[in-house]
C-alpha cells in the first residue's frame, strides 16, 4: 500500500511530507499513522538533528477527512499522539506550509517550533461551521495565539491570510513562494549550529519557564548554567570557539 507520508534525510534535516493530495492532505486514518511513524523514526536517527514538515500540492492540510467522520469513534483518534510527537520532540521542527490549511492542519502548524509560509496562503478554524469543536487543536493552538486573536478566529471560522497569521502568532514568517524554501534552509542552517542537548533543554524553557514564579526561576536557571557550562556539550562548544572551529556537532564538520 502507498504510503501518504514521505520522509527523506539529508544534511543532517530530516524532511517529512504528507503526500495526499486528493484529499487535501487531510488527516485520515492512514494519514495519520503514517505521520507518526515517520515521525518517531526521525525522532530516532541521530544524524537527524532538524525536522521540517511541509505538504505536497496547493493545501498544507485542510484538516479531519470528514468522509471518515461518521462512525461513533472519530478516525482523528490517533491525532493527540501526533501533535504530542510534534510538541515534545527534543528536536527542533520546521513547519513549511507548500500553501492552505484549514481546521486540523492548523493544529500541525501550531505543534512546531517554527512555522514558514507563502504570503498566498489562508487559514481558517472551521470546526464551528460544521457544528463541532476546535478541541484537540486548541491545546497547541492556544499557547500560540493572542488571546482577543484566538477568540475572533476560532468562533467566527473567519478566513484569515498569512500576514494576519504571523501578527496573531500562528506562523514564524510569511514570505513570497519563491522565497519560501530559502526562509526554511535559513533556519534550519541557524538551528543546526546549536548543540542537541542545547537546544532540547532551550525549547523547553521557551515552553514552560514564563509559568515559573520568577525567584523560583531564577534558582532553576542558576543551577541549569552552572550544569551546562561544565557538560561535555559545554565544554566542546567552548573549546571549538576558542579554536576557532565549528563543534563536533554540526554536520559535515568533523
Amino acid at each position: 500500500m502507498t504510503r501518504l507520508v514521505h520522509r527523506e534525510l539529508a544534511d543532517g534535516i530530516a524532511t517529512i511530507t504528507l503526500d495526499s493530495p486528493p484529499n487535501r492532505n487531510a488527516l485520515s486514518v492512514r494519514l495519520l499513522g503514517d505521520l507518526a511513524d515517520s515521525l518517531e523514526q526521525a525522532l530516532a536517527e541521530p544524524e537527524a538533528r532538524v525536522i521540517v514538515l511541509t505538504g505536497t500540492g496547493p493545501v498544507f492540510c485542510s484538516g479531519a477527512d470528514l468522509k471518515e467522520q461518521r462512525g461513533d469513534a472519530p478516525v482523528t483518534a490517533s491525532f493527540p499522539e501526533v501533535l504530542s510527537l510534534i510538541w515534545e520532540s527534543p528536536k527542533p521542527v520546521i513547519c513549511r506550509l507548500n500553501g492552505t490549511a484549514r481546521a486540523g492542519g492548523l493544529g500541525l502548524v501550531a505543534a512546531c517550533d517554527f512555522a514558514i509560509a507563502p504570503l498566498t496562503a489562508s487559514f481558517a478554524f472551521t470546526e464551528v461551521r460544521l457544528g463541532v469543536a476546535p478541541a484537540m487543536i486548541s491545546v497547541p493552538v492556544l499557547r500560540r495565539l493572542q488571546p482577543r486573536a484566538a477568540a475572533e478566529y476560532l468562533m467566527t471560522g473567519e478566513v484569515f491570510g498569512a500576514a494576519k497569521a504571523v501578527e496573531i502568532g500562528l506562523l514564524t514568517r510569511a514570505v513570497p513562494q519563491e522565497e519560501l524554501d530559502a526562509a526554511v534552509a535559513h533556519y534550519a542552517g541557524m538551528l543546526i549550529k546549536g548543540g542537541p542537548e542545547a537546544l532540547a533543554i532551550t525549547k523547553r524553557l521557551v515552553r514552560d519557564l514564563p509559568a515559573v514564579p520568577f525567584e523560583e526561576g531564577l534558582r532553576r536557571m542558576t543551577e541549569l548554567s552552572a550544569e551546562r557550562f561544565t557538560s561535555e556539550e559545554g565544554q566542546e562548544g567552548i573549546a571549538a570557539f576558542m579554536a576557532k572551529r565549528p563543534p563536533r556537532w554540526v554536520p559535515g564538520d568533523k
